[in-house]
């Protein structure tokens, strides 16, 4: 399919592969979709800049980035960087089209319906979007799907009307004519308000009159205060919208300036906020945030997990302001006529980005059409890239990549790269097409997708990496054995015990006979690990383990604590529990748990606990995970104790060791193991057919952490 991405500067069209239908999502097959000129222009200026004058710009990036130096090295952070740059920006939020695909569960929607859809990352300029169900609203047959296609506009300048609360009657300036202005002047007109205008081009302010503006004023003729206060009879307005998008502080200045005593200002747009007291403390102006589209804009539970807020306590939601808004224009109280400027077809976006850039006068909108044919077939999801002279691949892996999020494209691409000997890349499946199109470019893929059955189903694959999201892989790992292809699953290996147990029939019945499952353990694979290992295996005695993870504050609501990340002890503590079954080689026998009860819900006791296991050889060890420390700290520090040794671990930076034997390592940057286990996965499948981690090993790991897990939860 075909979709759009700013890149350099400039907007482009390319194919990628459409997206699969998800839970809790339609796919839509767009007919419009809206080009706002104020926030796309925003996207075409930043990348169009050089990376020194972004990094000026932005000097929290620069500290990102000076941060993955320290723990990920020059290499690993500059291919990061540069995926970053070359997928390029992928834009649009408001479109309208047809329903193609609907999620099981979803009722509200059925295939053939006509819906607008609204949401960055979702309402993309794209043939076919992959929409949230609350993101998406049902339109009558009969109505124009063009206009529909503003629906995300139109729901902001809503919403801002509503933070304003308009009475009838009641004095209104809309600062900035743009498409937002100029919706939220007629809507303000609907409330039965007197409305002015403010703008720098006098033809915005001619199509706001057409539609009912009372007052035009034209900012770079008159003192807009002045002229507002005379026609406000020396009040001033009761309320000021702003709606422009400028660095200037003057904007806001001049809005409290205007308004009358306890009245308030609203700001939509994005303006200065150099605030002077002097400006609004007297007079006891209400200054409001209107946020997007509204109540759910930016809350994961309600825009991706689907859940709704009760109309009795929300009245208008995003979702709801959305369809007030098409009803609206259906019943033809708001008039789009004048405001869209011009359609172009997709495959001409670049014509209308460039119109952007170079006209004096910015249009108020553009929309993009797109071909009304929707044809399902193989060749939506699969592309193929030309052939980058890959030798033959008798000797080596051919590797599907499953998920190219920031860790795959910062840790196990590049070090696959370096394994060019062992792999080669065969593909590169992701959710969205436009990433996998461009991660496969980098990286020399020999295609994309957005469908794991392309790679299942290919003899030319032999293993499967899989880099998604915790809560997929479970069934992803079934699923890839039961295709015959040897698994490499980054931890955890499943956040469902069930999981396990059908790992171990799958295997224990041979029909996985030969193949290589290898869960993402990588520490145990560092030289840190590889030397403590060949120290503990000649003790006499069992060990003693403390292991601390100052694992750093993750805010609760983020997706890492939610279903789909598990938690952070099934999440990311797995992997310590899998150091104490790699060290002492003995089978768990018991586990008991120990949490914080925090004093505020901003910390929480399941990423505050020490958990301590025993072993069947004597061994104790001890994990104390904690989200309360500091980041100047060492994130993980161990002593380990035996035959009258001790061993200092520090960050995976330098281990020492004190007693009989003596010995340091040290490393610049943090060893994990990353690459080794990697190199070790190809060489179990090209050579030995030896697992890297034995079954009974990965799945101890887990059961430990589900043990805990239970504990942290219920005791």
């Amino acid at each position: 399919m075909k979709q759009v991405v700013i890149r350099d500067g400039v907007g482009k069209v390319v194919e990628v592969p459409r997206p699969q239908i998800q839970a809790g999502r339609i796919l839509v097959k767009n007919y419009y979709s809206c080009i706002s000129p104020g926030t796309e222009m925003d996207s075409i200026s930043n990348t169009a800049k050089p990376l020194w004058k972004r990094a000026v710009e932005n000097p929290a990036e620069v500290q990102k980035v000076l941060a993955a130096v320290s723990n990920q090295g020059i290499q690993k952070t500059r291919e990061v960087v540069k995926s970053k740059l070359d997928s390029g920006n992928e834009v649009g939020y408001s479109s309208a089209g047809i329903v193609v695909e609907v999620a099981e569960a979803i009722t509200a929607f059925k295939v053939g319906d006509h819906v607008a859809c609204a949401g960055t990352g979702f309402a993309k300029h794209a043939d076919i979007v992959s929409i949230p169900k609350n993101l998406a609203v049902k339109i009558p047959d009969t109505q124009d799907l063009v206009y529909a296609s503003t629906v995300a506009i139109g729901s902001i300048a809503l919403q801002g009307v509503r933070r304003a609360s308009p009475q009838i009657g009641e004095n209104f300036v809309v600062i900035g004519l743009g498409l937002l202005g100029q919706i939220t002047a007629q809507l303000l007109k609907n409330n039965g308000c007197k409305v002015l205008g403010t703008d720098l081009d006098p033809e915005r302010g001619i199509i706001a009159e057409i539609h009912g503006l009372d007052y035009f004023i034209n900012n770079s003729e008159e003192d807009v205060v002045k002229k507002v206060l005379n026609i406000c009879d020396g009040i001033g307005a009761d309320g000021v919208i702003i709606t422009a998008a400028s660095s200037s502080n003057q904007i806001v200045s001049d809005a409290f300036k205007m308004t009358r005593k306890k009245g308030r200002v609203v700001l939509v747009g994005a303006v200065g906020l150099d605030l002077k007291r002097e400006d609004f403390y007297q007079d006891e102006i209400d200054f409001l945030i209107s946020t997007s589209y509204g109540p759910g804009r930016y809350d994961e539970k309600y825009e991706l997990g689907g859940i709704d807020y009760p109309l009795g306590y929300v009245r208008w939601t995003e979702n709801r302001n959305m369809q007030v808004y098409l009803e609206l224009l259906n019943s033809k109280k708001l008039n789009l006529d004048k405001i869209i400027n011009d359609i172009y077809e997709i495959d001409n976006a670049g014509k209308a980005y460039k119109k952007l850039e170079s006209v004096t006068r910015k249009p108020l909108a553009f929309l993009l059409k797109y071909s009304l044919e929707f044809q399902k077939n193989d060749s939506l999801y699969l592309n193929t890239l030309p052939k980058h002279n890959i030798k033959s691949t008798s000797n080596k892996v051919a590797l599907s990549l499953v998920g190219a999020g920031g860790f795959a494209k910062g840790v196990h691409l590049p070090n696959i790269k370096k394994l060019n000997k062992v792999f080669s890349l065969h593909s590169i499946i992701d959710n969205s097409g436009n990433n996998a199109a461009s991660t496969a470019r980098q990286y020399h893929a020999d295609s994309f997708s957005t469908k794991i059955d392309d790679a299942l189903s290919s003899s030319k694959v032999d293993a499967i990496l899989i880099a998604t999201r915790h809560n997929t892989h479970g069934s992803l790992v079934l699923k890839a054995l039961k295709a015959g292809k040897h698994v490499f699953v980054e931890k955890p290996l499943t956040l469902n015990r069930s999981d396990l147990r059908k790992l171990e029939k799958l295997f224990s019945s041979k029909q996985s006979e030969g193949q290589i499952l290898l869960t993402g353990f990588n520490r145990r694979f560092s030289k840190y690990f590889e030397y403590i290992k060949s120290q503990v295996d000649k003790r006499i005695n069992p060990l003693l383990i403390n292991y601390r993870m100052n694992a750093g504050y993750q805010p609760l609501d983020t997706w890492y604590h939610s279903d789909i990340g598990g938690g952070r002890n099934l999440g990311e503590a797995c992997h310590i529990y899998d150091l104490f079954t790699y060290l002492t080689g003995a089978k768990a026998v018991d586990t008991k748990v120990a949490k914080i009860a925090p004093a505020t819900k901003y910390f929480s006791g399941s990423d505050n606990f020490i958990a301590t296991t025993t072993f069947d050889d004597g061994s104790i060890a001890t994990l104390t995970y904690t989200a309360l420390g500091n980041n100047n700290f060492p994130k993980e520090t161990m002593e380990l104790y035996f035959d009258g040794q001790v061993i200092h671990l520090n960050d995976y930076r330098m281990m020492k060791q004190y007693g009989k034997n003596t010995k340091v390592i040290k490393s610049r940057t943090p060893e994990k193991g990353h690459y080794e286990e990697l190199k070790l996965f190809a060489n179990a499948i090209l050579k030995t057919g030896s697992w890297p981690i034995p079954l009974w090993e990965q799945i101890q790991a887990m059961e430990i952490a589900f043990e805990v897990e239970d504990q942290l939860r219920n005791g």
